[in-house]
């Protein structure tokens, strides 16, 4: 298949400097929270402190995230992004030179919070970038365009914990701190320069009209289907380690991790590459039905080898679902709280999946790793029986396009 639907996107006046730079800082946030662990632990030898900076860094990204988005929908991007860029870098100077000073546990988690609190959603960002320069005279190719930030988020998840990884592990914890914050504030700082992309500001007036749209069914449905989707992470991130380690096959829980990764962004580059004649609403009843039917099939893995087999089909499943959530949430909303509603939509996936690597954990400790497969199956069951309930109050405004061959 061509790659022209990429690259036609991509040579969109100032699209491709955009995205680009949201890649790089993008790296750096997926780099974030697993810096914090390594940083914590390198120094204190604690697991539990660092899982409590850990948390609060993920705690205050959920719940203060959508507040900036509600500022730089009103005040816009390039007047906003700056200042919380530096208070970023200074929140993660202040976090090193509490743990080098051996800080009590409660003074770090402050810390962690005050880092998590101005890390910029630079998904969210660059996803309202693509509204603004699709949605009025190229709306056809925004499944193109999302599927895209759904490759290069997946690229900074494949890319970011690595290298925040092979740093910690040779000794180097705060390095890795220090190199995810650079990219954050180098990368975001770079995005927000580039002004002739930003979208406009909205404004108090359109702000005020615009924010009860986020509290209409059809997002309320959106963000269930987002939290079901963490809750499938979250759990299958703890199973397949627990499966690997119950088969006495630990270092294949990588590899596994590796290959469903890989048919994931496989799947999503040949999602994007065409346009469907399907509507959004029942591409993501078909794709999260797929989804489901994937993780009933991880209850009946034996083998390391089985279990990959059934891994890489979840994966696939999961690009295509991510971008219709964003198409339908791009339809769903008023372009004046555009920004809040992806940080919101990012928030219920990240809340899913805290929340059911605590629950999988116990699951786990109680029935093994299919305890914790069999709460992945149920989330994944219940998104799909969502889906379909809620196609009217998902329905999208418009025309579908009509569909041609790549």
């Amino acid at each position: 298949m061509s790659s022209a639907p990429y690259r036609n996107l991509l040579r969109a006046p100032g699209a491709a400097a955009f995205f680009l730079t949201a890649t790089g800082g993008r790296i750096g946030i997926a780099m974030t929270g697993l810096g914090i662990i390594w940083l914590v632990h390198g120094h204190t030898g604690n697991y539990a402190s660092a899982g409590s900076v850990s948390g609060g860094f993920a705690v205050a990204e959920a719940v203060v995230g959508p507040q900036l988005a509600r500022l730089i929908d009103r005040f816009g991007q390039t007047r906003v992004l700056p200042p919380a860029l530096l208070a970023h870098a200074a929140a993660v100077t202040m976090l090193v030179a509490l743990v080098a000073g051996d800080s009590p546990s409660v003074l770090m988690t402050v810390g962690g919070a005050l880092v998590g609190a101005t890390v910029p959603q630079l998904g969210a960002l660059s996803a309202a970038r693509w509204v603004a320069l699709l949605r009025e005279e190229r709306p056809a190719e925004l499944p193109s365009a999302f599927a895209l930030e759904s490759l290069s988020n997946a690229l900074g998840y494949l890319a970011g914990p690595t290298l925040v990884s092979v740093l910690g592990a040779n000794g180097h914890p705060a390095l890795g701190t220090v190199l995810a914050a650079a990219l954050v504030v180098a990368g975001g700082g770079c995005f927000a320069a580039q002004r002739r992309t930003a979208p406009p500001p909205s404004g108090a007036a359109e702000r005020s009209r615009a924010d009860r749209s986020l509290l209409r069914p059809r997002f309320a449905v959106l963000a269930g289907l987002n939290l079901a989707i963490g809750v499938y992470f979250g759990a299958v991130q703890v199973s397949v380690t627990a499966f690997a380690v119950e088969h006495h096959a630990a270092a294949a829980a990588a590899p596994i991790f590796a290959v469903s990764s890989c048919g994931g962004l496989l799947a999503g580059w040949l999602y994007g590459l065409r346009r469907w004649r399907t509507p959004p609403r029942i591409q993501l009843a078909v794709a999260t039905a797929g989804l489901a039917l994937g993780s009933l099939l991880l209850l009946a893995a034996g083998s390391p080898l089985a279990l990959g087999s059934v891994i890489v089909l979840t994966g696939a499943a999961v690009p295509p679902v991510l971008v219709l959530l964003s198409v339908l949430a791009e339809s769903a909303v008023h372009r004046a709280v555009m920004t809040q509603a992806f940080t919101w939509l990012n928030s219920a996936s990240a809340a899913g999946s805290a929340a059911a690597a605590a629950v999988s954990g116990r699951a786990v400790d109680a029935f093994g790793a299919h305890g914790g497969f069999a709460i992945a199956a149920a989330a994944t069951t219940a998104m799909a029986a969502l889906a379909v309930a809620g196609l009217r109050a998902v329905r999208e405004r418009g025309c579908v396009p009509p569909a041609h061959g790549s």
